[in-house]
């Protein structure tokens, strides 16, 4: 049984892309076999995984609505046992389109129902519309990114309301993996307030990894590449890699 992992924030810029595309990078790199989903119109994970988003014709758009089946969408990437379904601009139309659909928050658990990955990371658009309810609902682990900054908890209370009614409704065996402070700069001190903020909410969801501000980390997608690739020795990459085991630990204890 695959491992589903929706990685959100309705807040963007808290290195959720980042945080999917490099977790997903290390654990195939540790030889699991990894479906990275790119639910997300501005298809960053697509583009930072090597692929021109602009030329790709079969998308998470063209799954999600049936017109071709996951395993004829899905591409090969740069990284050996790393998979992408690729998504670019043409998803921003989906939320409308899913309005009128049947089973409108259950077509993507759908159009994956027979993958047979180690796993699958859902990297959800930074919003709390209908794709990222289909996220929640295909998903059975949530992973929630969270920028070490003043304002780090506000918006987390809706998403963690927003989770309950899916699992209330939707999807009863959806779970928090984890959270995940990034951005963390040890030169200031509102880092380790903000985490122990964190803490004190989440206790040991809290993942002990934290991702530092690392200019590395920030080139890799320009260059299509992971942290793995672009830079294994960057305080970043050791960082993911730390954080990589730590998923394995807390699914395989």
């Amino acid at each position: 049984m695959s491992h589903i992992i929706a990685v959100l924030n309705q807040k963007g810029g808290v290195g959720k892309t980042t945080t999917a595309v490099n977790v997903a990078a290390y654990l195939a790199k540790a030889g699991k076999s990894v479906l990275l989903i790119d639910f997300d119109p501005q298809g960053n994970a697509t583009s930072g995984l090597g692929l021109d988003k602009q030329s790709q014709e079969q998308t998470s758009h063209e799954v999600l609505f049936g017109q071709i089946t996951l395993d004829k969408a899905v591409q090969a990437t740069n990284v050996p046992n790393l998979f992408i379904l690729p998504a670019n601009a043409g998803l921003a139309t989906a939320e409308i389109g899913l309005v009128h659909q049947q089973d409108r928050e259950s077509r993507l658990k759908q159009a994956i129902v027979a993958i047979n990955y180690d796993y699958v990371f859902i990297d959800c658009p930074p919003a709390l519309g209908l794709l990222t309810i289909n996220a929640l609902t295909a998903a059975n682990l949530l992973l929630i990114p969270v920028q070490v900054e003043y304002y780090a908890l506000e918006g987390l209370s809706q998403l963690l309301s927003v989770m309950q009614q899916v699992r209330q409704g939707l999807n009863p065996n959806l779970e928090i993996l984890g959270v995940l402070a990034t951005m963390y700069d040890t030169r200031t001190g509102l880092s380790e307030q903000v985490y122990d903020e964190l803490t004190k909410h989440f206790g040991d969801k809290m993942f002990k990894t934290m991702i530092p501000r690392n200019v590395r980390l920030a080139e890799a997608p320009s260059h299509g590449k992971s942290i793995a690739e672009y830079d294994r020795w960057s305080k970043g990459a050791r960082a993911y890699k730390q954080l990589a085991k730590e998923v394995e630990k807390r699914l395989y204890v």
